[in-house]
């Protein structure tokens, strides 16, 4: 059955495109959809990259395309890099979505300037939800993550960097 094509039936199916690198989030958690617009009979989705160079880019365009056909719309996908994407961006559902799936989220707004400063952040364990944490590498698991231990409970985790 072909979905209605309007903007609103739009977003609702783009929510059921994971984020590659963390399905637990929709690509509209992740704030990365930034417009939807219906041009000439079709849907034209307009997303902009967690950072410059993001690998799972292709595959969220392909997925996005997917979804959409598999309703009957025909698409096109606009990457943009200005303004560049920021956390402050992902929804709260998709914040308590990253802390479910053991993921520490973003801790503030992009303005914190605690590293300039020499202080490090404070990132609540998503497993016990103790602040007694330590960064081990400003690396994770992905270029946007950073790897933490909790010194509690002793569980390695990933925190979602701000930027």
């Amino acid at each position: 059955m072909d979905a209605i094509l309007n903007q609103k039936n739009i977003y609702d199916l783009l929510e059921q495109v994971p984020d590659p690198e963390v399905p637990a989030l929709s690509i509209i958690d992740l704030g990365i959809v930034r417009n939807v617009e219906i041009e000439n009979g079709k849907a034209v989705v307009t997303i902009t990259p967690t950072y410059t160079g993001c690998p799972a880019m292709d595959m969220i365009e392909v997925n996005i395309k997917a979804v959409l056909q598999e309703n009957g719309i025909e698409s096109e996908i606009i990457s943009v890099l200005s303004p560049a994407w920021t956390t402050d961006w992902m929804s709260e559902e998709g914040k308590q979505k990253l802390k479910a799936f053991g993921i520490a989220p973003p801790v503030g707004k992009t303005t914190d300037k605690l590293s300039l400063l020499g202080e490090e952040k404070l990132v609540k364990c998503p497993i016990c939800n103790s602040n007694n944490t330590q960064m081990i590498s400003q690396f994770g698991s992905t270029a946007c993550k950073s790897l933490f231990k909790c010194n509690d409970c002793l569980e390695p985790f990933d925190y979602f960097k701000c930027h």
